[in-house]
């Protein structure tokens, strides 16, 4: 889904992960996937995405994983940083780090980046009764 760059954005794309993944049956690790989302969304609006261009979030089931894109035009590749203990940003991609169980950064066909962090699905065990 394509979304504007404003101040609400990581809130509504927040919320469009959470609708499909909660459509897709995939909640086991729903918050963990909004938090993310809203890492890497807040990223691409401050940072990622110039003004009067759109933030595409896409989130992709694949055999193993659960993967949240964020596609922006902006040529800056994130960087994860140590903040000072006082600042009061500058923490997302550790977030991201500490919460996905993966995430990098991959080339796009155009201008920009595309930035994703993947969870990887919890199974039962065979024979397990829920």
């Amino acid at each position: 889904m394509l979304f504007p760059r404003r101040r609400t954005t990581p809130r509504t794309a927040r919320d469009f992960v959470a609708a499909t993944l909660t459509e897709w049956g995939e909640t086991s690790r729903l918050d963990d996937m909004r938090l993310c989302t809203s890492e890497l969304v807040t990223n691409a609006v401050l940072h990622g995405v110039p003004v009067g261009r759109l933030v595409l979030v896409r989130v992709e089931s694949l055999d193993a994983e659960l993967r949240i894109e964020v596609h922006d035009s902006g040529e800056n590749r994130p960087k994860r940083r140590v903040p000072e203990e006082s600042a009061v940003d500058g923490r997302g991609l550790l977030i991201v780090a500490a919460t996905a169980d993966s995430w990098g950064v991959k080339e796009r066909t155009g201008p920009g980046k595309c930035v994703w962090a993947a969870f990887n699905r919890i199974t039962e065990p065979q024979g397990a009764i829920s």
